[in-house]
């Protein structure tokens, strides 16, 4: 940025000041953007909490999220149910209140549930998106004549991070099991 103001000053100082101004409208109009998307999805994730949907997906999840973030706490599954389903839907942020809250039920027990909240920040930092809504809203607010032809190439970079990212996890704590037995 600073190379870029210098530059600006010898060449064109006329537009230093039109550029800081065109960029900054750009920026206010991408948050508006973003607020329009999140707002939506915030509103379907409370629909779908409130409707008693979420219990029911943490009951279709439950063996699985039991499985591998060995846990038994069905109030913790639902939140993780939650925080799963909006990351696979690519609303990252959207996601991060069912994961608070995931997080804030373990805490009490961290002995027990450390693992699980390891587990939820590899899950939530890899997190494979079927759907990466918030990139393809980006994308179209900036003109874009195919947002949605990330689509597939965002679902295989997940999911092979999200793969790996497990695996190093469970290599870890195997590794930590192994050292103090």
């Amino acid at each position: 940025m600073f190379l870029s103001l210098t530059t600006l000053i010898f060449s064109a100082p006329d537009l230093i000041i039109s550029t800081m101004i065109n960029e900054s409208k750009n920026v206010v109009a991408l948050c508006i953007n973003l607020i329009a998307i999140y707002a939506v999805w915030m509103g379907i994730l409370e629909i779908v909490d409130k409707t008693g949907i979420s219990e029911k997906l943490a009951k279709f999840l439950y063996k699985p999220i039991r499985k591998i973030f060995r846990i038994d706490d069905k109030n913790q599954i639902k939140y993780i149910a939650l925080n799963l389903s909006a990351n696979f839907l690519g609303l990252g942020n959207a996601a991060t209140p069912s994961g608070i809250k995931a997080i804030k039920s373990m805490e009490n027990n961290l002995k027990k549930t450390k693992f699980a909240i390891l587990m939820l920040i590899v899950v939530n930092s890899t997190s494979i998106q079927l759907l990466p809504t918030t990139a393809i809203g980006l994308l179209a607010s900036a003109g874009s004549n195919n947002p949605s032809s990330i689509i597939i190439p965002t679902l295989i970079a997940t999911t092979l991070s999200t793969v790996f990212g497990v695996f190093v996890l469970l290599i870890y704590d195997k590794f930590k099991k192994s050292k103090n037995e």
